[in-house]
């Protein structure tokens, strides 16, 4: 039997992860059919199925599962062994893909992403917006951004951007109209906008001073998952919301928002770059680190 080609195998992780011919083609830099032809003569070398396909979905048969369990640690090795060769060049090089929740995208991102780019033309940056906590490695990831309570303990997490804080925001005349509150509690009295998290949870608002902490379950008519609509309702005098106060900054010194309860909203570590433990760091993972470290 013809030993299988390393590209093609690479297609087929890809296919395995993203659930989709179109999505590992973009990713791999190939077309669409020539991801399927190479999937296809895959098949006709091992002899036996590799994927169930559908007009909806892609699916690994056992024998697909089988292959990929074997093939991953064999791929993330060739991986390595060439991403020791950045090593010997004078700029990284490479693709890097990082997964990162929508507000973590808009508040160190895009501050940062020009003056990356820019610094390292041989580098391909990958960002995904993803808000619900996923597998990076399994997903094919570089890195994650997080707050750091949630990384996985398994990681390597490194902080970057600086101290955040929360705010509680409302328009003017909603707090006209509604008073303002002097104490967490007395949100109870108040519509607030409710955040639901990907996996369904609502949040309860946190907030903090000194040794007292205190969780609010909010009320309220609206529930979003997204911070700016969010931030954008509380304009509109729908409701308070309950955003990063960066986020909120213009509209706070445009008097569009006004800030309440301040000295229940300490701030916190912020967020943190993480990513596998491993034998050999990415050189534009480390490219990346390095210069958002300086945010």
């Amino acid at each position: 039997m013809l030993q299988p080609n390393l590209s093609h195998l690479a297609i087929f992780a890809a296919i395995a992860r993203h659930g989709s011919f179109q999505k590992a083609a973009a990713e791999t830099g190939v077309s669409t059919s020539a991801a399927s032809h190479a999937i296809r003569g895959l098949e006709e070398q091992l002899g036996v199925g590799l994927f169930h396909r559908t007009t909806r979905s892609v699916a690994l048969t056992e024998a697909g599962q089988r292959l990929l369990e074997r093939l991953q640690p064999l791929l993330r090795d060739v991986a390595g062994a060439i991403e020791e060769m950045n090593d010997f060049r004078t700029t990284p090089t490479g693709t890097l893909r990082i997964n990162i929740p929508r507000i973590a995208s808009q508040l160190l991102i895009a501050p940062l992403m020009g003056r990356f780019l820019a610094a390292y033309p041989d580098i391909h940056l990958e960002v995904i917006d993803q808000d619900a906590l996923v597998d990076i490695v399994a997903a094919g990831f570089d890195a994650g951004v997080r707050f750091e309570e949630t990384v996985p303990e398994d990681m390597v997490g490194v902080r970057v951007g600086g101290p955040r804080r929360f705010a509680v925001v409302g328009s003017p005349e909603y707090l006209q109209r509604h008073g303002v509150p002097v104490h967490p509690h007395d949100l109870n009295q108040h519509e607030g906008i409710r955040y639901r998290f990907p996996s369904g949870r609502l949040y309860k608002w946190e907030f903090a001073r000194g040794d007292d902490k205190i969780e609010v379950a909010i009320k309220g008519r609206l529930t979003v998952t997204d911070q700016p609509l969010a931030m954008r309702a509380a304009q509109e005098g729908i409701g308070l919301a309950f955003v990063v106060e960066e986020q909120a900054r213009d509209e706070i010194r445009q008097g569009r928002l006004v800030s309440v309860l301040e000295n229940w909203c300490p701030a916190f570590a912020g967020f943190m770059i993480y990513y596998p433990r491993q034998r050999q760091m990415p050189s534009a993972l480390r490219a990346f680190i390095d210069m958002a470290c300086t945010l």
